[in-house]
């Protein structure tokens, strides 16, 4: 269970880890204001083993986003799509999970959704290699635990933008 109020830790491992260490709480918060930053054309990867948050993030990020409703996890569809309005942003969240690293992607739309809005991709490693170079890439560890471990690359697009320092 969550602690009643964020518990967000900001450290530097190493000039190239950064990491944040978030609760629940955090990691929601976390995404609402990733959402406020968000710009058509943005492509957010989210790595981490089974349980790690990678969906409570995506969710997060699309209730910031202005999605009123339950967020379905797309395991079994492997595409969500969110039209804008009632969203800021047209959005697409997928979960790579079930598909094999480098099966074909082309009927699942990733391109065309990036065009229209932004893209969440959970599993990304079963993308081909340097699919989305500009994307934010987030890892999150220590699934099972009450807090979470929040590393990230991050390209030019995304200064200023991630992390949030608000």
């Amino acid at each position: 269970m969550a602690p009643s109020s964020p518990t967000t830790t900001a450290t530097e491992p190493g000039p190239a880890a950064p990491a944040l260490d978030l609760d629940e709480v955090g990691l929601r918060a976390l995404g609402a204001r990733l959402a406020t930053r968000l710009a058509p054309g943005d492509a957010i990867l989210l790595e981490g083993e089974l349980g790690a948050g990678k969906t409570t993030l995506a969710r997060a990020i699309l209730r910031g986003l202005g999605h009123p409703g339950e967020v379905p996890s797309p395991s079994y569809t492997l595409v969500e799509t969110y039209p804008a309005p009632p969203l800021r942003l047209a959005a697409a969240h997928a979960d790579l999970y079930r598909l094999e690293p480098g099966a074909p992607l082309d009927d699942l739309g990733l391109d065309e959704a990036l065009g229209h809005g932004i893209l969440l991709v959970e599993w990304p490693d079963r993308l081909p290699a340097g699919h989305f170079p500009a994307a934010l890439r987030l890892r999150l560890d220590g699934a099972g635990g009450p807090i979470r471990r929040l590393t990230w690359t991050a390209g030019p697009a995304w200064k200023g933008r991630f992390p949030p320092s608000d």
